[in-house]
């Protein structure tokens, strides 16, 4: 859909592959810039989820919820939204990555699936300390379940340590059907990779002098990347979370980056 409303194929089709989004929707400040006056707190995520397209969360990376709290976010946000879920941090911040897996079980079986169709990609956050071994990270990733109860997972590698800027770790990220996060940040590396099957990027660079965190001419840059990635003979899927930095702005570069689309949550 563009930005008068109507609907063509094109449009259509390329929207289905873009989810632009924040991290989490619980913040306070967001509370005097985002969310109307007034409004109950019990119904953020119902009026945040119809002005974007995808929410990053981020409490399931310090604590473990029960399927009927997946149950209850799919069915108060519409149809078309999606999930991204950072997995616990229990899996990733720890010394042999290859001794992770009942970690990963307990996360992939907590209650994800309840999602359904609104689950996206889980993204497993690593520590910027932790340093690129191929071997214990290969054996880390031959552990990542391919699906659950049916439902086909994809994978995103939110690696913050330099060492993993090299072509090797791309290379075994794809082996193993992964994506690197693309993180626009002044404290970690920026690792993509053109072949794989979706991009996931964390833009972390807002400013709280700029209304919409980063400049128009910035987003209308992202824009042109998202364009690329999701056009020509190859569509595929893009995640753009607008996730740090003043985080204040987030929602409204998220939703300055949708309009540029010309798309609507």
């Amino acid at each position: 859909m563009d930005s008068t409303g109507s609907t063509n194929a094109g449009s259509s089709s390329r929207s289905q592959n873009i989810r632009i989004g924040i991290g989490g929707w619980t913040f306070e400040p967001w509370r005097d810039n985002f969310y109307p006056a007034g409004l109950a707190h019990s119904k953020e995520l119902q009026y945040a989820s119809r002005q974007l397209t995808s929410i990053e969360v981020n409490g399931t990376y310090y604590s473990t919820f029960k399927p009927p709290t997946f149950a209850k976010w799919r069915d108060e946000t519409p149809e078309g939204f999606l999930f991204s879920l950072k997995a616990n941090r229990f899996a990733t911040h720890r010394r042999v990555l290859a001794q992770a897996g009942e970690s990963i079980t307990r996360f992939v079986e907590s209650g994800i699936s309840e999602l359904k169709h609104k689950l996206g990609p889980i993204v497993w956050q690593f520590m910027p300390t932790k340093v690129f071994e191929p071997r214990d990270f290969e054996a880390f990733l031959a552990l990542l379940p391919q699906q659950v109860d049916g439902l086909r997972l994809r994978h995103a590698l939110d690696v913050r340590h330099p060492s993993f800027a090299t072509p090797e770790f791309v290379a075994l990220a794809r082996q193993y059907g992964c994506v690197p996060v693309y993180t626009d940040s002044e404290k970690f590396p920026a690792i993509a990779d053109a072949e794989a099957d979706f991009a996931y990027l964390r833009l972390m660079r807002s400013q709280a002098d700029v209304p919409t965190g980063y400049t128009h001419e910035a987003i209308a840059q992202w824009a042109d990347g998202v364009r690329t990635w999701t056009g020509g003979e190859r569509p595929r899927d893009v995640f753009v979370y607008f996730i740090n930095g003043a985080k204040e702005r987030a929602p409204a570069g998220a939703m300055e980056l949708l309009r540029q689309l010309g798309l609507r949550a």
